[in-house]
């Protein structure tokens, strides 16, 4: 069948400015870190893709190794467009990434001109685009001048490969310096993308601090602390689970007594707030004026619809606060 978009699809998403640019992300955006690769279903991310699009999730966060096995992702992702969403191809803000481990040799992971833009042309291959709409540098390289790093995005966007540059994982003193190089050479940084959650607090204060001085928005990863900040957990590491997978980041020792204490009683909190946990751990990360978008992850298109659902209730109250505060 064809896919036809959902014409209200645009009436209940939230769209933040992403710092002092010209671009609104949508306040819930998709990751395609896991449940996307070669090794997952086709289909079931097919419609997680199409059911995120229908709920006004217009953003879509790839990177080159992200898959298992890497590259397939944006195969995938790539898949889709060409089946569904070409025609929506404008509507779209698609991002890709490269820094860590994606070939053999001295040019295939970090941060030099040589491996990002080989990375990006190889992206754009994989997804069948002819430009990406943001491309990250994805972690520092503390062997390859920062100069070099920025001087290979602002190619990247003026060469036409992307339109807009980004960094992720950048700790805050050298999100400076980035910005201001990116400044100097006529391609700002338009946005950052760090972990960010309840059990991960480390942008606070300093990182978003400095995206503030800067201008540049912020869109955080891991939210839902690898789906630990959910219900999924509090009775055990179910069959399917990140923690369950041989190829996940969240391992079964993350998921300790003291944590899932904390977990329970957040639950607790969220239900009180006719809310449940995601909501409530997304609406907490959305809470800086500063973060643009929370970032998540999905294995079913249930998860997608209850993440949307946070929208309806982003406030909290001061005693709220310190309970979490309490909690944590």
């Amino acid at each position: 069948m064809t896919f036809s978009a959902n014409e209200i699809r645009y009436e209940h998403m939230r769209y933040n400015r992403c710092g002092r640019s010209g671009v609104k992300l949508p306040a819930i955006s998709l990751g395609l870190w896991h449940n996307f690769g070669g090794v997952d279903l086709f289909e079931n991310g097919r419609r997680m893709v199409l059911r995120a699009f229908d709920l006004g999730i217009t953003h879509f966060d790839l990177a080159n190794n992200y898959g298992p096995p890497p590259g397939s992702a944006e195969e995938t992702f790539g898949q889709i467009l060409k089946k569904d969403l070409g025609p929506y191809r404008d509507e779209l803000i698609i991002s890709s990434k490269a820094g860590y481990y994606m070939w053999p040799g001295p040019y295939g992971e970090w941060g030099s001109r040589k491996y990002l833009v080989a990375s990006l042309d190889q992206s754009l291959k994989r997804m069948g685009l002819e430009y990406v709409d943001i491309f990250y540098s994805h972690r520092p390289d503390p062997d390859t001048p920062l100069e070099e790093t920025m001087g290979a995005l602002n190619y990247i966007v003026r060469s036409g490969r992307a339109l807009y540059a980004g960094i992720s994982n950048y700790p805050a003193e050298e999100t400076q310096k980035a910005s201001g190089i990116l400044r100097e050479l006529g391609t700002p940084c338009l946005i950052h993308q760090p972990r960010y959650s309840m059990f991960d607090r480390w942008v606070e204060p300093e990182l978003l601090d400095t995206l503030n001085q800067e201008g540049i928005g912020c869109i955080v990863f891991s939210p839902l602390a690898q789906g630990l900040l959910t219900d999924k957990y509090l009775q055990g590491i179910p069959e399917g689970s990140r923690a369950s997978k041989a190829h996940g980041f969240l391992k079964p020792d993350h998921i300790t007594v003291e944590k899932l204490k904390q977990v329970g009683q957040l639950n607790d909190l969220a239900r009180s707030r006719g809310q449940t946990l995601a909501q409530l751990a997304l609406a907490w990360v959305l809470r800086p004026p500063t973060v643009t978008s929370a970032l998540i992850g999905a294995s079913r298109v249930e998860q997608i619809e209850d993440a949307v659902k946070t929208l309806a209730q982003l406030e909290f109250t001061d005693e709220e606060l310190k309970q979490i505060e309490e909690i944590l």
